[in-house]
């Protein structure tokens, strides 16, 4: 959520117009983030949040539009994208979600009301379980079908592009843990796990609470095809550590493990597997926070995330696993 393109108030406000949602306000640029430009944005229809896509492509951006779509129409609070006014057919009946700014594909979603909670107890951990899970069952449906961007395929590639810029010890881990996720991942075990659309990026800071409630999941531009428990083993490597050491808290990841089987109950392959897909989701942050910090391109108001903290989340997980 960099700004990468500088978007003027006149350029925004043409693409306001031409959705109808009114005169323009204000439009500010949003802190954090590494991957899109964006800016907050006040009509005198409400608070919308518009976004500049840097990396993703035309072709890859109608998975991740039209999945919000078909989240908010089953339910699951989520930012609706704003379609061209007249744009529905029978083949699109969503409209068009994607637009064009400055020369970048662009979309203009809802913004959520709320804030999102930094320190997360085990009711709000219990809540965003309970969430995932409907997310992921109301996404059974959904016909469009991408993979995971950032899976294991991008592990391979990216894992040889940082090794130069780490020590003995870091390139140790990135290789042996590498080579166990590329085993795990032929097994007939992993084969055999549920799948569907997946979130695959659902930190505490893209999920919002308002007096206590759950008021939506945001920053769906990772999403893609891959195993519902990948997902859940992100959100228990971000909700459910202490940042500082990067360990693991029991108390918040029982809330958090409870409420989601309360609504999807885990089958015997993912109880057996949720160790090495918590090994899996630390490996893939720690690889890309790595390629972020010492790859990183030019944006206003970019600053990149710790590689440390996913380092030390991993140590830990292979630790547990080994019952250390």
């Amino acid at each position: 959520m960099a700004v990468f393109t500088e978007v003027s108030e006149g350029e925004a406000g043409e693409l306001v117009r031409a959705l109808q949602l009114g005169e323009m306000r204000e439009l500010r640029g949003i802190h954090g983030g590494i991957e899109n430009t964006n800016y907050f944005l006040t009509t005198e229809r409400g608070e919308f949040v518009l976004t500049l896509f840097e990396r993703l492509t035309a072709e890859q951006l109608p998975f991740y539009l039209h999945l919000m779509k078909h989240l908010a129409q089953h339910g699951i609070p989520v930012p609706e994208p704003q379609a061209l006014p007249g744009s529905a057919s029978a083949d699109n009946p969503d409209g068009r979600l994607l637009h064009t700014l400055c020369g970048k594909p662009a979309a203009m979603v809802d913004k959520l009301r709320g804030h999102s909670e930094l320190a997360p107890t085990p009711a709000h951990c219990a809540a965003v379980g309970e969430m995932l899970a409907r997310m992921h069952l109301a996404a059974r449906d959904y016909p469009r079908s991408q993979p995971n961007l950032r899976g294991l395929p991008w592990w391979n590639e990216t894992v040889p592009v940082v090794l130069p810029h780490v020590d003995e010890a870091q390139r140790a881990l990135l290789r042996s843990e590498l080579a166990f996720q590329n085993h795990i991942a032929q097994g007939s075990a992993y084969a055999a796990l549920p799948r569907g659309a997946i979130h695959a990026d659902l930190f505490r800071d893209n999920v919002m609470f308002e007096d206590g409630r759950l008021t939506g999941f945001f920053d769906f531009y990772f999403a893609g095809v891959d195993t519902w428990l990948f997902d859940l083993a992100v959100c228990l490597n971000d909700w459910c550590v202490d940042l500082p050491t990067g360990a693991h808290d029991e108390v918040r990841a029982a809330a958090f493990l409870r409420a989601y089987a309360g609504v999807r109950p885990l089958a015997a392959a993912e109880r057996r597997l949720l160790p090495a897909m918590l090994r899996a989701g630390a490996l893939r942050f720690w690889i890309s926070r790595l390629w972020d910090f010492h790859l990183p391109r030019e944006a206003s108001m970019l600053k990149p995330h710790d590689p440390g903290h996913f380092e030390r989340v991993l140590r830990h997980r292979v630790q547990q696993a080994a019952g250390l």
